[in-house]
């Protein structure tokens, strides 16, 4: 299965909005357009790259029965802040694309942060 980063950046919107207290449900991280199985594979590489803080995945037979997260970690919302905005994500999804960069997530978090840094010093400036 290939790593999907909008849908990465979902999952951790869904996992912000709703974790209240020490876990959260797959149930709960439904997304329209994708199925159960490739939510869940995308939260275990969300918690493999020490954005969410937990994941556990139940199987049944030959399949996924039930999973659930943890909420996000200090990394998995200083990401979440930098690319919540649709104008910076699509800017940083338009960089990588233009440059030829591999869309993964290092690339991510340092363009990014480059266009945060740079609208921030713009507005330093306007002041």
């Amino acid at each position: 299965m290939q790593r999907d980063m909008d849908l990465i950046r979902k999952i951790l919107f869904v996992i912000e909005g709703k974790y209240v207290d020490t876990w959260l449900p797959g149930s709960d991280v439904q997304i329209d357009g994708y199925d159960m199985k490739t939510i869940a594979y995308h939260c275990a590489l969300l918690h493999d790259a020490g954005l969410i803080y937990d994941y556990k995945a139940q199987y049944a037979g030959d399949g996924l029965y039930f999973f659930g997260v943890g909420r996000l970690t200090w990394e998995g919302h200083e990401l979440l802040d930098k690319i919540k905005s649709d104008t910076v994500w699509n800017k940083t999804k338009e960089t990588i694309k233009s440059k030829g960069i591999p869309l993964v997530l290092d690339a991510v978090k340092e363009i990014s942060s480059a266009i945060v840094t740079s609208m921030v010093k713009a507005a330093i400036q306007g002041v």
